[in-house]
């Protein structure tokens, strides 16, 4: 552990801000490679004279720093972690780096199935880093649930964020395109999640440059208008769904009217479009039949 004084680092901190980037990066950096969360600042800051232990120097960090704000790499990939909800997910740049508007669609599974006890049966298709997934297995423990990636080595990445988030074993992971790992389980499912790639193909070449260059484009890039992987999801759904199981989907903001079309001719009732913080209709939900 290296010790330095607070004063010392807090003018250091002002100079890498004054560069450019955001807090939140900061924060990241600061927490998981330099050993400094934001609780322990807030607890020190009443007193300057106070000692700072770091993990690592501060020119170790400043490179990472000024490696970030030159590269544009994203902080998470930088750090090789994320949060997102209560979790600690590692992340590669194999895997989308999963966004806090996401997070509302453990939310709406809360609100279609209240009871934390129940023992639901659940699949995410394209898992990813497997964030809805885990955070679905430990909110429902007596549930199981099921996951999907067409990527082995994103599923390796999944399954170790599952170990090291619970000694839970009632998530299992599957490799394969979709709904064709699963078909052990037509008819069975509760509820099935996923938010695959549906950024349309003229949207995604003018994406920022720390999303095109760096997250995976089989993650992002839903062909020519968005919605080649959602109609393939919807289309195969009520051959897994039981009888009133419900269907989440996360899409672009502009999809949902075309999303809840898709459910309709596929058989889907109660459909709603939900929006996420910022207004905009993010998720589309549908019960099969």
């Amino acid at each position: 552990m290296l010790s330095i004084s607070l004063e010392e680092f807090l003018i250091w901190k002002k100079k890498q801000l004054s560069k450019g980037g955001d807090q939140q990066s900061f924060a990241l950096l600061l927490d998981y490679i330099g050993g400094i969360s934001a609780s322990d600042l807030n607890l020190i800051s009443i007193n300057l004279e106070g000692k700072l232990h770091l993990k690592k120097k501060l020119e170790f960090l400043e490179s990472l720093w000024d490696d970030h704000l030159l590269k544009s790499c994203p902080m998470q990939y930088l750090c090789g972690i994320t949060y997102w909800r209560d979790l600690k997910l590692k992340v590669t740049n194999k895997v989308l780096i999963p966004r806090p508007e996401t997070e509302l669609i453990v939310d709406i599974v809360f609100k279609k199935f209240p009871n934390k006890s129940e023992k639901l049966f659940f699949a995410e298709l394209g898992t990813g880093s497997g964030a809805i997934s885990i955070a679905l297995a430990l909110a429902y423990p007596f549930s199981d649930g099921v996951a999907t990636d067409i990527d082995q080595d994103v599923l390796e990445i999944a399954t170790k964020n599952f170990i090291n988030s619970s000694k839970q074993s009632n998530l299992k992971f599957y490799c394969g395109n979709w709904w064709s790992p699963l078909e052990s389980f037509k008819g069975k499912l509760d509820l099935a999640i996923s938010n695959p790639p549906y950024i349309p193909k003229d949207t995604y070449e003018k994406l920022p440059k720390e999303v095109k260059n760096f997250e995976p484009k089989v993650a992002l890039l839903g062909g020519e208008d968005g919605l080649k992987h959602i109609r393939k999801i919807i289309q195969k759904a009520p051959l897994f769904l039981k009888e009133k199981g419900w269907l989440i989907l996360e899409n672009h903001f502009d999809q949902g009217e075309k999303v809840k079309h898709l459910l309709l001719k596929n058989q889907f009732t109660s459909i709603e479009i939900v929006k996420d913080l910022s207004g905009i209709g993010r998720f589309t939900i549908g019960r099969y039949k």
